[in-house]
């Protein structure tokens, strides 16, 4: 439904490259990366269902429910198969659009996520969504940070305008987007893959250990592993050249056949 399109903005030229968000952020926390890569693609960086201007989640949104709306964004924003780059949250709906609309994607960048999660983790990770319901969006801030970036880097000011996107959010879309996470179990399905992948690692991601990324990697039929020296969970923010080379380089070496 129209009412119901993700919210993206796009600009650029070149093959098409859709940019995706970590959980309870926006697009405009891509946006180094997107203003790197406008040099050479013609970037679609898009706001998640429940984050930034795009339509509100809730209790009965599913990871599927994240999938559709992108497909349904690539159907009207691209023609043809695009390039798509997520980080976290945006990188597990990335490989989840690969498996269920291969027709959507030419190549992937995936940064900082994981296939699928041990049976002991799911419950820790709809906590993070309970908390936020419980005790407000307040509460989460702290235990975030501290996830997603090293301590040398958290009194950047960088780090405040996260802290600020965190507290404006609300605990149903926080909430959902946690719920979703709990769900994904890709790793089974990834060997059916086909097309050019990068798995980007941080090296001190604690919240994605470099462990899971390269299973993640070993699972996708020719997909390079890339290891980003010092670099945390938000890779892109504490780290952004070193981010920025390694995810434009791979696009650059798939070659116009991606085009």
């Amino acid at each position: 439904m129209a009412d119901q399109a993700l919210h993206c903005v796009v600009r650029g030229s070149g093959p098409d490259l859709v940019v995706l968000h970590p959980a309870g952020l926006d697009h405009s926390f891509m946006g180094g990366l997107a203003e790197a890569a406008c040099a050479s693609h013609r970037v679609i960086s898009v706001d998640l269902r429940g984050h930034g201007a795009s339509p509100p989640a809730n209790a009965a949104t599913t990871l599927a429910t994240f999938v559709q709306d992108l497909h349904e964004l690539l159907a009207t924003h691209c023609q043809g198969p695009a390039r798509v780059l997520g980080l976290s949250f945006g990188g597990m709906i990335a490989q989840m659009l690969a498996l269920d609309h291969p027709g959507d994607v030419s190549a992937l960048v995936l940064c900082g996520c994981a296939g699928s999660f041990p049976s002991e983790v799911r419950p820790v990770l709809r906590a993070r969504g309970t908390s936020a319901m419980e005790q407000g969006m307040e509460a989460i801030v702290a235990p975030t940070i501290e996830r997603w970036f090293t301590p040398s880097f958290i009194a950047d000011p960088q780090v405040e305008r996260v802290r600020n996107r965190l507290r404006r959010d609300q605990p149903s879309d926080w909430s959902a987007v946690w719920h979703a996470i709990a769900t994904l179990d890709a790793l089974p399905r990834l060997g059916g893959l086909t097309v050019p992948t990068a798995v980007i690692a941080g090296e001190r991601d604690v919240a994605t250990p470099p462990a899971a990324s390269k299973a993640l990697a070993a699972a996708i039929p020719g997909a390079q592993f890339i290891l980003l020296t010092g670099a945390p969970h938000m890779m892109q923010i504490e780290c952004p050249q070193a981010f920025n080379a390694a995810a434009l380089g791979f696009l650059s070496r798939c070659g116009n056949r991606l085009n």
